[in-house]
């Protein structure tokens, strides 16, 4: 409701301006947002309208461009994943993905020489997760990947004189199983086999093979005694 008892004089600056921003009367215990006369704050004010649609439709324009570029980008994706943000791509972009995919922002994803990334249905990749392939990568159906997470099959090579950069890779398939739970800014690494509905602690660093249902955590990660899933 407009509030009709404050009279504006017309014939000032001010209250031609006060008019214009004439706000609703706040809820019950909420005070008005301060208004700034900046030029800045008239013309944010003035885009309102256009950023209130963009908040109501914009996401979903925003979601089905990623998905459409995704999909140009690896030569097809099933209608059902969600993609709230074009992943980085790097590389061969040899990547296979099922059904009912959940990605959020931030993604990258790497293949070089033979690798290859197969994403089973089901899986979500939450925010900022890396997966690097220089042979293979399988993540199975059902599983989350946790934010920041970190999975690559291969390391540098490094020796005496030898400069990391230059040195190529040594690569080793990754296995994850189904319906695992990798927790926020863990690290898979070369040659790991992760069995079916085992959990991973965030920050763990996973340096060998974790049984099927197992709970594990640490730097290197170590399974939790009496903790199953």
């Amino acid at each position: 409701m407009l509030n009709s008892e404050r009279v504006v004089s017309p014939d000032t600056t001010a209250g031609a301006l006060d008019a214009l921003m004439r706000v609703s009367e706040p809820a019950p215990g909420f005070l008005p947002m301060p208004f700034s006369f900046t030029p800045k704050a008239l013309l944010a004010r003035c885009l309102w309208p256009a950023a209130a649609i963009g908040n109501r439709f914009g996401g979903s324009w925003r979601r089905l461009w990623a998905f459409a570029r995704l999909g140009a980008s690896l030569g097809g994706l099933d209608s059902s994943v969600v993609v709230l943000g074009m992943p980085e791509l790097h590389g061969s972009k040899r990547i296979r993905m099922g059904r009912n995919l959940y990605l959020y922002r931030d993604l990258y994803l790497e293949t070089r020489m033979r690798g290859e990334i197969e994403l089973g249905s089901g899986v979500v990749l939450s925010r900022g997760v890396h997966i690097v392939a220089f042979d293979s990568i399988c993540i199975g159906e059902g599983s989350i990947i946790g934010e920041y997470a970190s999975i690559r099959d291969a390391n540098h090579r490094f020796g005496p004189g030898i400069a990391p950069r230059d040195s190529g890779h040594a690569a080793a398939p990754i296995r994850i199983g189904r319906n695992v739970w990798i927790g926020r800014g863990a690290t898979i690494l070369p040659g790991v086999v992760i069995g079916d509905g085992a959990v991973i602690g965030a920050n763990a660093v996973v340096t060998r093979d974790v049984a099927g249902g197992t709970v594990v955590a640490g730097v290197p990660a170590r399974e939790l005694r009496g903790a199953k899933t």
